[in-house]
């Protein structure tokens, strides 16, 4: 079974900066990512609020740098789903690749996109159901779509369409957005973007495509009919913590719970970014934890020592 000294759960930006500075510590590290490099950061078309930046960047591009320069450093990056993790110590992380040993543990798992749960929605996911329009935008050219949510997320979704389909309807269950001023002035000036307000999903139709929607209306409780090529469903994030809730504290949410040092509940095991409890769920906050995880993880493998 390969040893580490830190044994690091997710490539996104938390991650792959603990990689960065476990492996530059001298640290022996590996990174275990199920999926592509980067996270839900590689999704992003534009991220413009990361500092040094100026011009903005696409998150694909970020992730990558942050993998090269990780890398560069030693970092070793398996592809790898976690199944569980062992309470002994040192700890054994099960994967789909086998087992893996290390002193010390950093989740930054991150977290995944928060379904409907509404009829028609896992027949038709990939058959004109969507959770990121930067991925299947341009599949809906000159079509009409819509946009489940009013975040920062939902509103820069319907923007992002509003480049390639003929209309873009805003559904969001509150009679006002929750994304940030500038995103809002933006969105609501837009010609293409119309919103139905107080509005949530009842059902997704169709047979092999997707061709509408059931809506009700949370205020008056009137049914209606929304004919649509495409639906984009951007109404949160669920935290990717099920592998660590035999032996981690986890919130009401399923959001890892953690001290200032990012320490969970659990010695030797440390969480950062998207994964823990009140993250501010942003690129430069995520890049911080996995700074602030990775020194913590340092500190526990000097106090241990050398494995026997």
């Amino acid at each position: 079974m390969p040893k580490y000294e830190v044994i690091i759960v997710g490539g996104g930006p938390a991650g792959l900066t603990a990689g960065l500075y476990t492996s530059r510590a001298g640290l022996k590290s590996v990174l275990l990512e199920q999926g592509a490099s980067g996270g839900q950061m590689a999704n992003a078309a534009l991220v413009e609020n990361y500092p040094g930046f100026p011009d903005g960047i696409s998150g694909f591009d970020l992730g990558s740098l942050m993998q090269r320069q990780a890398a560069k450093y030693g970092l070793e990056i398996l592809t790898a789903e976690v199944t569980g993790v062992a309470r002994r110590q040192p700890y054994v992380v099960s994967t789909s690749e086998g087992g893996f040993e290390g002193q010390a543990i950093i989740v930054a798992a991150g977290s995944e996109y928060r379904k409907l749960e509404v009829p028609g929605e896992e027949h038709l996911t990939g058959r004109g159901v969507s959770y990121c329009a930067t991925c299947d935008g341009f599949f809906f050219r000159n079509r009409v779509v819509a946009v489940v949510g009013g975040g920062d997320t939902a509103i820069t979704d319907a923007l992002e369409l509003s480049r390639h389909a003929e209309k873009v309807y805003v559904l969001h269950r509150r009679d006002q957005l929750r994304a940030g001023r500038v995103l809002q002035e933006r969105a609501l000036a837009h010609p293409k973007l119309e919103f139905l307000w107080s509005t949530v999903v009842e059902e997704l139709v169709g047979e092999t495509m997707l061709r509408g929607l059931r809506l009700r209306n949370v205020k008056t409780g009137q049914p209606s009919s929304l004919e649509v090529d495409g639906v984009f469903v951007a109404i949160g994030l669920t935290p990717n913590s099920r592998s660590f809730t035999d032996i981690l504290e986890l919130d009401d949410a399923g959001y890892i719970v953690v001290d200032d040092t990012m320490a969970t509940s659990t010695p030797g095991i440390f969480a950062a970014g998207d994964i823990r409890r009140n993250s501010p769920r942003q690129i430069a906050a995520a890049v911080g934890d996995g700074v602030t995880a990775a020194m913590s993880s340092y500190r526990y493998v000097e106090e241990q020592g050398p494995t026997p």
